[in-house]
């Protein structure tokens, strides 16, 4: 038997996730410089210098093991949070407490659901363990956002053999969001069986009034899990860290799963000192604000169908197969994201970066689609 058979048959039938293209990439192919990388969702004004010169500090400890607890990070969140530590389960990103979760919870006899454009990790973790994956169609525009989770299907295909729901708020790719009564009544007519994970990448960016805290449910759902993550505004991506936040008895049948030293020396101090500095996160979101209504603008000013967003990205239709315009793209020095991959093959994705960023990109574009 070859070693390919000897994989379990989710594994073998899994399709490795695709980043965005890296940097470093597109300059050894095309041999230039002053590149514009627009294509994973990355804080552009990078870390806050807090966190920066704490991770500094950090390296002259990497003969050591970290932490494994975690706990002056997860002590730190507790208080800016309003809960418990026990409640914290830490990760190397929020992807890794998400595939803690599917790890915790699912197995080949159960399933898991999802919204149709939901974000890409969910139908990896649910396949590699061998469950069985449910996608409910997302929001066709009549009775909700088009692309948007629509509850009411998520909701018909929950049944005695679910153990997990993954809702994404606001979502990725498509930058759509739940209001907070949409979204409690949903959690409330959960039976007690189903574990509800909802992942809140983006939460820091969102300013839409009517947005939801899941964490304000924690007490009121006990079956409720949050994931968080300081690799978008607060602009940690190369680190890796996230985290859950759930009730104590959840908490600790993740921290059961998750692998010793998952997050390293210098990832532990940076998000500490990251929580601290309140201005460069204000920043951050001001900028994000300001660059996601221009784009956003821009795009339909240009007849490009724009997906409604309060991340920091915006999704758009070219009505049209998308590969040759984002390769077009990237011989103009810019990296954005296709997300035919999402079942969406006529989009691109853009993260929202600097002014000036911004600005050549859309220049960038014009040049690419003059007839």
């Amino acid at each position: 038997m070859q070693p390919f058979e000897l994989a379990i048959s989710g594994v073998r039938g899994l399709t490795p996730y695709q980043p965005g293209k890296p940097i470093s990439e597109l300059e050894r192919e095309l041999g230039f410089r002053n590149i514009v990388k627009l294509a994973s969702n990355e804080n552009p004004l990078g870390p806050s210098p807090r966190a920066l010169e704490a991770a500094r500090r950090a390296l002259s400890s990497l003969h050591l093991y970290p932490d494994g607890n975690g706990f002056e990070l997860k002590a730190a969140l507790a208080g800016k949070l309003g809960v418990d530590s026990g409640q914290i389960t830490l990760g190397n990103g929020s992807n890794d407490v998400l595939e803690i979760v599917a790890r915790t919870f699912l197995s080949p006899a159960t399933k898991a659901v999802y919204s149709e454009y939901a974000f890409a990790i969910y139908p990896l973790v649910v396949q590699a363990i061998g469950a069985t994956a449910a996608v409910a169609p997302a929001h066709d525009g009549v009775r909700g956002p088009r692309y948007g989770h629509d509850l009411d299907a998520i909701a018909e295909l929950v049944d005695e053999t679910t153990r997990v729901v993954f809702i994404a708020n606001p979502n990725n790719p498509t930058g759509t969001y739940l209001t907070r009564t949409e979204l409690h009544g949903f959690l409330a007519g959960l039976p007690n069986h189903v574990i509800a994970v909802v992942d809140e990448a983006y939460f820091e960016y969102v300013e839409a009034a009517d947005y939801p805290n899941a964490l304000d449910w924690l007490a009121e759902f006990p079956n409720l899990v949050v994931t968080r993550t300081f690799s978008k505004a607060y602009g940690l991506a190369g680190l890796r860290v996230g985290y859950a936040v759930s009730n104590e008895r959840i908490a600790d049948l993740l921290n059961r799963v998750r692998q010793p030293f998952n997050v390293n020396i210098p990832a532990l101090e940076a998000a500490k000192a990251a929580l601290d500095d309140t201005d460069h996160l204000a920043h951050s979101i001001r900028v994000n604000a300001e660059g996601l209504a221009r784009l956003s603008r821009a795009l339909a000013e240009r007849k490009l169908a724009v997906i409604p967003s309060v991340g920091n990205f915006v999704s758009f239709d070219l009505g049209r197969p998308v590969a040759p315009v984002y390769e077009a793209l990237l011989r103009e020095g810019v990296i954005v994201r296709p997300i035919a991959n999402y079942g969406l093959p006529h989009h691109l994705r853009v993260t929202v970066g600097t002014s000036e960023e911004n600005s050549f990109f859309l220049t960038a574009l014009d040049r690419v689609l003059e007839p």
